[in-house]
């Protein structure tokens, strides 16, 4: 019988996908997917695993020859499976925030439903004459569609060519606000002139900026190469991706509905308030439809960095949708303020600097409440809160210990893959304002304005969504960084960096 347990083991394929020291699996092992089965009986299998390394430990003393590194290798394979699957299947803590946060999702989206009916027929059933319901929908309804397949075109370039797309999203997104704001000039009412020169000064922002970060762009290209190589595209994946932006072009073709109700309502009082209450929806859904793309993928990247296991897409996607939907909604929320308020801070910073002024006396404090808030809400709490199964704000703050206690803050101050993202989300919607300006100053000058500033907001977040491929896996790899920095398979990315900021002299 130990002969036979020695030749079994001999049998058992040991390939270089992983070590001892960071808990690799074999390639068999990488190959093994992970069932319901399993959860469903993990004290069976953690006793299983015991008493198989308890037998093999035993048999040891009496065998003239034994593969070690192959009992080694069996035993991590083991524990890792064990504990791979605890991630996947893992149930989230009780949270109130979370449970509050879905609750007034679909409340939200009833509500705004019946906003959208009630303009709807409000709207086209005393219309202004002036009003074309074709010449509104047609281009709106176009660039929706355009770009959604520019969001799939920009995330196979992201996935066959990382690092000629950080290159390409530096001057195309800049090159089309400057485009869409010449269009709207051409227009000639004073809301167009308004947008227009906004839409100048983005684009003059956007090209300082990226001459700034000329000497972030080498550790950038690496990462992403690096942490998107976790993720083998998959046809599976593919359709799930696929079906998130169906819903994004779903919901903005609908909201459109409302959108054009108010246009065709005329100038009445209420006209502003009805915008901002749909624009607010949209955000909040479209931001809710890309968080839970970034939540499965961040989970199947974790897996991948971390135990160097794989998952069934399908399986990642259900999960994040059963465990993870509550702090999806309430971090589709919250991160979004948090971002936009950590990066107008930093800007007071950079232009404050250590100046004394009363302009700026405020600057250091508004930079302070920054960084409070978010330490209770970011990206990477998403993959610690999978992980780990507690709320989005917890994991926010856990994570955000971990990373200052291995010295990394710095390092996640500088990364520019959040940047990558909105500047490809700039750039899709910066093709979708000029395909419904275009259109409509073609076809009717009444209504080039708002088809353009809609379209342009339809197609950042549909591209959006596509990069939380990208960036759930860069995400993950701080993330499982942060937890084990001597792993082998992470690679010299991250130490080298940290290196080269730590030698800096700014």
């Amino acid at each position: 019988m130990e002969k036979g347990m020695v030749s079994s083991l001999a049998d058992v394929p040991i390939g270089d996908s992983g070590s001892v020291e960071d808990g690799g699996c074999t390639t068999a092992a990488r190959n093994i997917p992970i069932s319901p089965a399993q959860v469903t009986n993990q004290d069976l299998s953690l006793s299983l695993s015991l008493s198989l390394s308890l037998s093999l430990s035993l048999s040891l003393s009496s065998l003239p020859r034994f593969d070690l590194v192959g009992l080694v290798l069996l035993h991590s394979f083991l524990f890792s499976q064990v504990d791979a699957t605890e991630v996947v299947y893992r149930r989230p803590t009780a949270n109130f925030a979370a449970r509050f946060a879905k609750i007034l999702f679909f409340a939200h989206l009833v509500a705004v439903a019946i906003l959208i009916i009630f303009l709807s027929l409000r709207g086209f059933l005393g219309r202004n004459p002036a009003f074309r319901p074709a010449h509104w929908f047609a281009p709106l309804l176009t660039a929706a569609v355009s770009s959604a397949l520019v969001a799939i075109l920009w995330l196979l370039f992201v996935l066959r060519h990382p690092t000629k797309v950080i290159k390409a999203s530096l001057w195309l997104a800049p090159s089309l606000v400057c485009a869409v704001a010449v269009l709207l000039l051409t227009d000639g009412g004073s809301s167009s002139l308004a947008f227009a020169v906004l839409g100048l000064l983005l684009a003059l922002v956007q090209s300082l900026y990226g001459c700034w970060i000329v000497r972030r762009l080498h550790h950038a290209y690496e990462i992403l190469s690096i942490s998107i190589a976790a993720v083998q595209p998959t046809t599976t994946l593919a359709k799930y991706v696929a079906l998130a932006l169906l819903a994004g072009l779903v919901f903005s073709s609908i909201w459109t509905l409302g959108a054009g109700g108010v246009a065709a309502g005329g100038g009445s009082r209420f006209a502003p308030l009805y915008v901002l209450l749909l624009l607010l929806s949209l955000g909040w859904t479209m931001q809710a439809i890309r968080y839970m793309v970034l939540v499965a993928v961040a989970q199947l990247a974790y897996l991948s960095l971390a135990f160097g296991t794989e998952t069934a897409v399908s399986v990642a996607f259900e999960a994040a949708a059963n465990g993870a939907l509550g702090d999806v909604c309430y971090g589709s929320a919250v991160i979004p303020l948090v971002v936009a308020i950590r990066g107008t801070a930093r800007a007071m910073g950079l232009i404050a600097g250590g100046s004394d002024e009363f302009l700026f006396s405020c600057a250091s404090c508004y930079v302070g409440i920054a960084d409070q808030l978010v330490v209770r809400g970011n990206r990477w709490g998403f993959v610690y809160a999978r992980v780990h199964g507690k709320g989005l704000g917890n994991a926010s703050a856990e994570v955000w210990e971990m990373f200052i206690k291995q010295g990394m803050g710095q390092l996640i101050d500088t990364d520019i893959t959040s940047s990558l993202c909105f500047l490809s989300g700039v750039t899709g919607g910066g093709v979708a304002a000029l395909v419904a300006g275009s259109w409509a100053t073609a076809a009717d000058k009444g209504h080039v304005t708002e088809a353009t500033v809609y379209a342009f907001i339809i197609g950042y977040f549909m591209t959006r969504i596509a990069m939380a491929w990208p960036q759930a896996c860069v995400a993950a790899y701080h993330v499982v960084f942060a937890e084990n920095p001597q792993s082998r398979r992470m690679g010299p990315c991250i130490p080298t960096r940290l290196r080269e900021l730590r030698s800096s002299p700014h």
